[in-house]
């Protein structure tokens, strides 16, 4: 090992590297919205603007914490000892490039790759546009009334839409369509269990379970309940939600969503967050511990599963997985989920 990636692994070049993601952030981040983020931060937490936007810089160097992880952990409000709790977006990719290796990487990042590397786990059918003629679309969209097209390599539910049968009129101008968008796959609409399209009935209600396998054991690091609020997915970067969930699959708190409003029961539906009950989850927690095998040369994901009314499905893996926490001002935690992750994978 050189002796730059030596004083990497022990931190020695820590300081720089979280100098560079600073930088590398405010070159990347429109201004403007991280004004308005200040401002929107700033009326929360009754502190003048200019103090928000100076303590969001510092902690983005101190603690790697994204500007958007500032506002939905309430950063502002926490002291030095509970920030260094806090798991954060740039502190996962740093353990996903590291843990991950680059030459299977793409088995999850694609998604027709993943697919097919996770066919007997996806619960639904699916075609590759691209290696599909006009009369495999139309029927395949036709038998299934509804179908999700999806970009193969896109992130955060970006290029994911649902097609009606019914609105297509012409199927050699939707194949094109379909390629000129880069929606190369099509799906079948995922059947959600009942319970669970109590929360949300427009979008199939997710968990994303975060896991580690050391080459013996899976191990759960995080269970989230991710809810639609309307749309077709429940991303939280598409005005989704997402609330922690206790080990037995119950939700703690609160949901809270990417404008920061907060929801202990469901706009939409009228049903309580906080208390429900994932069903089957005995089941998802076995599930994960056999998907997060297929690929042992990627042992830390981010696993999107379904409940179906025959049992858990998954959706996808992220082996560049999202962080998820508990927001302290919904649930009154002040502590992140840092030494979690250190427990479990041994950093």
């Amino acid at each position: 090992m050189s002796e730059t990636a030596q004083q990497s692994e022990k931190g020695g070049l820590g300081a720089g590297r979280r100098v560079r993601y600073l930088f590398d952030r405010v070159a990347a981040l429109d201004a403007g919205r991280l004004w308005r983020l200040a401002g929107s931060i700033s009326k929360d937490a009754r502190k003048p603007r200019l103090w928000i936007l100076a303590d969001m810089m510092y902690s983005s160097v101190v603690y790697e914490i994204a500007f958007q992880d500032y506002q939905d952990w309430d950063f502002y409000d926490l002291n030095r000892a509970e920030r260094g709790t806090f798991m954060s977006h740039p502190k996962s990719n740093h353990l996903a490039l590291k843990l991950n290796h680059p030459d299977f990487r793409n088995k999850l990042a694609d998604k027709s790759q993943f697919n097919r590397e996770f066919a007997e786990y996806l619960g639904r059918e699916w075609i590759d546009v691209r290696e599909s003629d006009t009369a495999t679309i139309r029927e395949f969209v036709t038998r299934h009334g509804a179908v999700m097209a999806k970009v193969p390599d896109s992130l955060g539910g970006i290029g994911i839409a649902k097609r009606k049968a019914e609105d297509i009129s012409d199927f050699d101008a939707f194949r094109n369509e379909l390629l000129e968008g880069r929606q190369f796959l099509l799906e079948q609409l995922i059947p959600q269990h009942e319970e669970m399209s109590k929360l949300c009935n427009t979008s199939v209600n997710t968990l994303r379970i975060i896991s580690y396998f050391d080459g013996e054991n899976v191990k759960v690091i995080a269970s989230v309940l991710k809810i639609g609020n309307g749309g077709a997915i429940d991303n939280f970067s598409h005005g989704g939600m997402y609330t922690m969930l206790s080990d037995e699959g119950v939700a703690l708190y609160p949901a809270f969503d990417g404008e920061n409003r907060t929801f202990s029961v469901h706009p939409v539906t009228g049903t309580s967050i906080v208390g429900f009950q994932v069903p089957l989850f005995d089941e998802v927690l076995s599930f994960v511990d056999k998907i997060a095998r297929v690929v042992p040369e990627v042992p830390y994901v981010g696993w999107d599963i379904a409940i179906s009314p025959d049992g858990p499905v998954v959706i996808e893996g992220n082996y560049n997985t999202g962080v998820f926490q508990a927001k302290p001002s919904v649930s009154g935690v002040r502590t992140g989920l840092l030494p979690k992750y250190k427990e479990v994978i041994g950093f």
